[in-house]
């Protein structure tokens, strides 16, 4: 599972912990409220609230990655077979026909499936709960690699008195396989939901 490094708190964390204390508007939901979903056909985007997209594309596939407000929504296709991750809150208005995979997010998951013309999903996620100044100095780390790479979307980018949310999606692409790395920060709870997700062409 990729992560970020520890380190020891400075007074500049401890700083930026007061001022997490301070953040009183709740922007997302608990992270107890999410689910982790995989089914296997195309899903309406308009059934997320969407708030940062980014596509990938080669020759024989093509990724959408959408971060929704409460985590993630992505779409992989090679024109045969098609997969849509989902780490949010439950949709009512989603068919659960199809449906590969469902968790609760809490704890740690590995799940492994084939899907058909030789396409394999691998996933692994968890829930990690961290103290207060851990928290806040490997939610700096997210937001600084985020300026570089990924996708990545910053609820209150101007607001200094709150440790805003974060939503940080990576995809690193092979000719017969792709990586998507996925953190989300949650400032109330000092927590964030990690995933990482493997779809490859076997044969």
């Amino acid at each position: 599972m990729l992560s970020y490094k520890r380190r020891v708190p400075t007074v500049q964390t401890v700083r930026g912990v007061i001022r997490g204390i301070m953040n009183l508007h709740l922007v997302r939901p608990p992270v107890a409220d999410l689910v982790f979903q995989v089914y296997a056909k195309p899903l309406h985007p308009e059934l997320f609230d969407i708030l940062a997209t980014q596509a990938w594309q080669r020759e024989d596939w093509r990724i959408a990655v959408h971060i929704t407000r409460s985590g993630h929504f992505l779409v992989w296709s090679n024109g045969a077979v098609f997969l849509a991750e989902i780490a949010d809150i439950p949709i009512a208005d989603i068919v659960n026909t199809r449906r590969l995979l469902h968790y609760r997010l809490r704890g740690e998951h590995t799940a492994s499936l084939s899907c058909g013309r030789g396409v394999v999903y691998q996933t692994s996620f968890q829930v990690e709960t961290l103290p207060p100044e851990i928290f806040l100095h490997v939610h700096d780390e997210i937001l600084a690699d985020g300026s570089k790479r990924g996708l990545l979307h910053n609820f209150q980018p101007n607001h200094r008195l709150a440790i805003a949310p974060l939503g940080f999606v990576t995809v690193e692409t092979r000719a017969r396989c792709l990586f998507v790395n996925s953190f989300h920060t949650f400032p109330e709870e000092n927590a964030i939901v990690k995933a990482q997700t493997l779809i490859e062409k076997v044969d």
